[in-house]
């Protein structure tokens, strides 16, 4: 039997940006607002794949690196939570057309491969923590951060050892606008 692995394409988040979302949730949640994301595993999904055979890895690989796609700004200005999952986050209160058009292409190279799962719609966000299971107090408007995307990658979710590892597998790079 073929070895699979859980994978997902994801933006990363500079450091820069994961330290100040770890400082400024410490500052608006509580405690016990639920199971805390650690900085390192801080990220954007852009499509949740499963478990993926090493042959469907490597045609969604070079899938991936045919997409001809501007780089683009990511703000990140609105929170919420998501009751049913337990989910607090963090994403653009409007998304960047660059970064929705990066996630439709690689939901529909996933899907044409068999591999793509979630039947939700894109909704980007960064999870801040996991099993919310009260309401949480939301913060109030004004807060924000903005970087630049230049790339987006190919992870590989690893349970071990009763932790998850994230492992950045491939990376490719978004073209310059300018050009």
């Amino acid at each position: 039997m073929a070895e699979t692995r859980r994978l997902f394409f994801a933006l990363a988040l500079p450091e820069s940006i994961q330290s100040g979302l770890i400082s400024w949730r410490a500052a608006h949640f509580s405690q016990s607002a639920g199971r805390p994301v650690v900085q390192s595993h801080l990220h954007l999904t852009l499509a949740f794949l499963g478990e993926v055979s090493a042959d469907k890895q490597k045609a969604l690989s070079q899938l991936a690196g045919r997409i001809a796609q501007p780089a683009f700004t990511l703000r990140l200005d609105d929170a919420g939570q998501w009751l049913r999952s337990g989910v607090v986050w963090v994403g653009p209160r409007h998304a960047p057309r660059g970064l929705l058009q990066l996630a439709d292409m690689l939901r529909a190279q996933a899907a044409r491969s068999g591999c793509y799962q979630a039947p939700l719609p894109f909704h980007p966000h960064i999870t801040l923590y996991r099993n919310a299971s009260q309401p949480v107090a939301l913060p109030p408007p004004g807060f924000g951060w903005s970087f630049p995307v230049n790339e987006f990658a190919l992870y590989a979710s690893i349970f071990k050892k009763g932790q998850t590892e994230y492992r950045v597998l491939e990376k490719w790079p978004l073209s310059d606008s300018r050009t």
